[in-house]
């Protein structure tokens, strides 16, 4: 039975940094310097860590930190056959405008081999899980609420499609995207079975589509030669994201969308910027229960371009709280204002408080440090208490 939240749960959005053990310890598994039971022990070791760390603030929420993922998508390499995982540098051979592609890596501040992106090689295949063996931990090391997260189908299928190498097995990245269909399906059920309060499910590709005139600039996405109409590919990505939702029985677990504007740099002016208003459409059709979105920043536009619309007025909203890269700590004041505008639209019931994003989006490029983390966090909570008790819900 799903399980029902208090008003203003909180919770994190997904990555945190993984530290220079882990980092180490994954060099000498892939160099066959450790074994894989003396890594799978670490993993597990500052998996518990990070969950100890949020029953300690009173997350309501628990989230793994993605302890063991190389970044945010990247990761399905080594879950899926048919994916071989490149770096920007090995990606750089198969894009057809290498010179647009390297001054996209200039311009947002990625190191072209440092980077790496999970690229369809292959037929896909479903070897089991993606992300079940990580909700296992979670369930063995806390009792409270967790939230498993996972890359979006849409950024899973155009991530992974390089034209000029996943041509030879698809015959478009539309053909793709349904054997991803099919894959999130079992996992879903997978997860369904284990037990899962949350499933999440992250899109930041979305931005690129609506805030970049028809020309994705990520270098998530390989394939910037495909130069498509923003309404036909929000078209294909809503159809990815329903479809994926639609796998998801509410009865057990509830369904939640991640979109930000990119979370790599700590350098602002890179970042995109603009309201949903382009994505409302997207939102309203692929059926969340929750949607989890930036809004911290002026980047993300006025509240009331998404929370005036009526089509969201019995979806929670899991409110963007905390700039992921800003070292200081939120004034308490400042986030509860932010929540208390949010009210003016949302019932109590459906506002849930969240960072922005993850605070390592790739696992050695951490955008924040646990000092500081842990004192970002302690201000959102400090902001749900004060609400909670003048909504008469602690």
């Amino acid at each position: 039975m799903r399980l029902t939240m208090k008003p203003f749960s909180a919770s994190l959005m997904g990555s945190l940094p993984r530290g220079e053990q882990i980092l180490l310890a994954r060099r000498k598994l892939r160099a066959g310097m450790i074994a894989e039971e003396d890594y799978q022990s670490l993993v597990y070791e500052k998996t518990r860590d990070v969950i100890r760390m949020q029953e300690d603030l009173d997350v309501d929420i628990i989230t793994s930190g993605e302890i063991e993922r190389d970044n945010y998508v990247s990761f399905i390499a080594e879950k899926l056959d048919g994916v071989t995982e490149m770096s920007m540098g090995e990606m750089l051979e198969y894009v057809d405008d290498k010179r647009e592609f390297e001054n996209i890596l200039n311009t947002l501040d990625v190191p072209a081999n440092s980077m790496k992106n999970a690229i369809c090689t292959g037929k896909l295949g479903y070897r089991g899980e993606i992300v079940a063996k990580e909700l296992r931990m979670m369930k063995s090391l806390t009792d409270r609420p967790v939230k498993i997260t996972m890359p979006g189908p849409y950024l899973v299928t155009r991530s992974m499609w390089l034209a000029n190498v996943s041509g030879s097995f698809y015959d478009s990245k539309e053909a793709l995207g349904e054997d991803v269909l099919k894959i999130y399906e079992q996992e879903i059920r997978h997860l369904q079975e284990i037990g899962v309060d949350v499933i999440q499910f992250d899109e930041p590709v979305l931005t690129e589509v609506v805030f970049t005139e028809g020309r994705p600039r990520t270098f998530m996405c390989a394939s910037l030669s495909e130069r498509k109409d923003p309404t036909e590919e929000l078209e294909f990505a809503a159809y990815l994201i329903r479809g994926a939702m639609h796998s998801i029985d509410r009865e057990k677990s509830q369904a939640a969308l991640h979109v930000c504007r990119g979370n790599w740099s700590k350098d602002e002016s890179i970042l995109l910027e603009g309201a949903y208003t382009p994505l409302l459409d997207l939102f309203a059709y692929v059926g969340a229960d929750i949607l989890a979105l930036e809004f911290s920043t002026p980047r993300a536009g006025e509240l009331s371009a998404l929370l005036a619309d009526v089509r969201f007025r019995d979806t929670i909203l899991g409110l963007g709280v905390i700039n992921p890269r800003l070292d200081g700590r939120e004034d308490v004041e400042a986030i509860y204002c932010r929540a208390k505008e949010a009210l003016e639209y949302v019932d109590p019931n459906l506002l849930w408080l969240n960072p922005d994003c993850g605070f390592a989006t790739f696992s050695n490029r951490p955008v924040n440090e646990y000092e500081h983390i842990s004192e970002k966090i302690g201000a959102m909570l400090a902001a749900r208490d004060r609400l909670r008790q003048e909504h008469g819900s602690l």
